[in-house]
């Protein structure tokens, strides 16, 4: 098998939660790269659905007195389903993100 990425990636376990309705899936994230992340979430995904999700970073992590928010856009490629614990791993291609202020973060 063929590996096609074209970024590196990093891994980096960040709480994310999936938008758009009160039931929205929670997770982590497991990998990021410029392209592309795999997400752990507490939900199943459609293969090919478009997924809007806010990942979290702690403001210890970046230095400041509050945390970040990367406000993301992405597709579905993959689901893989983790039995043993309960949640699904979504591999997702990032189509746009835009870092977010905390009052404009979704749950905020």
């Amino acid at each position: 098998m063929t590996d096609i990425r074209t970024s590196k990636r990093f891994p980096v376990q960040l709480p994310l939660k999936v938008l758009g309705g009160p039931n929205v899936p929670v997770g982590t994230t497991a990998n990021i790269s410029a392209a592309g992340v795999y997400l752990w979430i507490d939900g199943g995904l459609e293969i090919g659905c478009s997924i809007d999700f806010e990942v979290t970073i702690p403001h210890e992590t970046i230095g400041g007195e509050d945390d970040a928010y990367l406000h993301c856009h992405g597709r579905v490629l993959r689901c893989d389903t983790d039995q043993d614990h309960g949640r699904t791993g979504v591999a997702c291609v990032i189509e746009r993100y835009e870092f977010l202020r905390t009052a404009e973060a979704g749950g905020k």
